[in-house]
């Protein structure tokens, strides 16, 4: 397989840091436990990582080909892994928000340079969504190992046990085999470099001036919708399996890992039919089926009987049939990402991946406190039937992307290119 040191390489960055950006539940559970902070105060580490990620990626997005993409990648590998074995040695509260303030900036550096790189290694539109999936699916595949391994090295009978500190050398094991594969592969960049801008000025206006493409706009637009759609559902699986399906906490948390499983397997599958079928045609059929799904597992949740679940063994079909929509979604924001990165100049893949990370954070904490709002003002089940509103807009916002992407695919190569020449 051609480039597949890189592509190993990108796989493995994008899995350690799937296992720290995924472990915020699991943390602030484990400080409240070790460091006696209050849920409010313990909450504060979610901002510290989205909001850094949607910092550094507006900071660095425009400023990413000046420092190269390997060499953005390497810098987001060290942070973490002085990070990480900073947590065991000093345990403390501020050594957490420094480990996800430093996750979250490295994330928005391994994001955008490699969504950037995919551009350099990837033949055509259709290889470039292959491996794009592909890449997702790894992803969470990441997440579902973080489970494990976090509960591996937790006390269960001992609460305040720091104990679980320990995993965090394992982490940086990992991110430590990541730095020394990537450090030691060589990555072309000639053809982006030779046209960097003259100025730093040069770079924030040639980002915005991409970010007001009108295709780019609508994408953008379709981005924010889908993750407002994904992060509602993702952040508030739980609550709905112990509050309406009347599951154990314990098993309610167990059990939202089939949605990280199903949307894994969606991923998978889509990167290898999108190597053969068209991006468009395949998440239309994924929204309508998304859809459809709504439609039949939430009613299964209505009239539970309150009998005694504890286990999977006797769990209500509901909790094994929603969390499946993951496969169905899947597919889309990796799509949607790798349409507008193959239609835009190589130089143009980091500001643009700059602003796929920024929409999508603001996206993803938009739709957790919408679904929240909504669940807290009716029930779970109304909070997720919401979904249906943006599954609706997708259907309408990809194909007025589609349409836009062939009509103008060419004028907004020209357009975006221009800033700096």
């Amino acid at each position: 397989m051609a480039h597949w040191r890189i592509k190993l390489s990108l796989l493995l960055n994008y899995f350690v840091f799937a296992i720290l950006l995924n472990s915020v539940g699991t943390v602030i559970l484990q400080v409240q436990n070790n460091y006696g902070v209050t849920a409010s105060a313990a909450s504060v580490l979610e901002a510290f990582k989205d909001l850094t990620i949607a910092f550094v990626s507006f900071i660095v997005a425009s400023y990413i080909v000046r420092i190269g993409y390997k060499r953005a990648m390497l810098i987001a590998l060290g942070l973490v892994i002085l990070a990480c074995l900073l947590m065991p040695q000093v345990p403390a509260f501020w050594t957490t928000k420094l480990l996800f303030a430093a996750t979250g900036a490295g994330f928005a550096l391994i994001k955008v340079s490699i969504f950037a790189t995919i551009g350099l290694i990837t033949d055509d539109s259709n290889g470039h969504a292959s491996f794009m999936n592909f890449l997702e699916s790894f992803f969470m595949i990441g997440v579902l190992s973080g489970y494990f391994l976090f509960s591996a090295f937790v006390d269960d009978k001992n609460p305040q046990s720091a104990s679980w500190l320990t995993v965090y050398y394992v982490l940086a094991g990992i991110a430590l085999v990541a730095f020394l594969l990537l450090l030691s592969t060589p990555i072309d960049e000639s053809g982006v470099k030779n046209e960097v801008p003259t100025s730093l000025v040069d770079d924030l206006a040639d980002m915005f001036r991409l970010a007001i493409t009108p295709v780019v706009l609508v994408f953008i637009g379709t981005a924010f919708v889908y993750v407002l759609m994904e992060q509602g559902i993702m952040s508030w699986l739980p609550t709905f399996n112990s509050k309406i399906l009347q599951l154990p906490t314990s098993l309610s948390i167990e059990m939202a890992s089939i949605l990280a499983a199903s949307t894994a397997a969606g991923r998978f599958l889509a990167g290898v039919l999108l190597s053969r079928i068209s991006w468009y045609w395949l998440l239309i059929i994924c929204l309508i089926a998304s859809a459809g799904l709504v439609l039949l597992a939430l009613p299964l949740a209505t009239g539970i009987d309150g009998r005694t679940v504890t286990g999977w063994g006797d769990a209500p079909v509901a909790a094994f049939v929603f969390p499946l929509i993951g496969l169905f979604i899947a597919p889309i924001y990796p799509a949607i990402n790798s349409a507008i990165l193959s239609s835009l100049p190589l130089r143009q893949h980091g500001p643009m991946a700059g602003l796929i990370v920024i929409f999508s954070a603001l996206g993803g904490t938009t739709g957790s406190i919408i679904t929240g709002h909504v669940f807290e003002a009716y029930d779970g089940q109304t909070a997720f039937y919401f979904s249906l509103i943006p599954i609706s807009l997708l259907l309408v916002l990809i194909t007025v992307f589609s349409r836009m992407q062939k009509k103008t695919g060419k004028e907004v190569t020209i357009t975006a290119g221009l800033g700096g020449h």
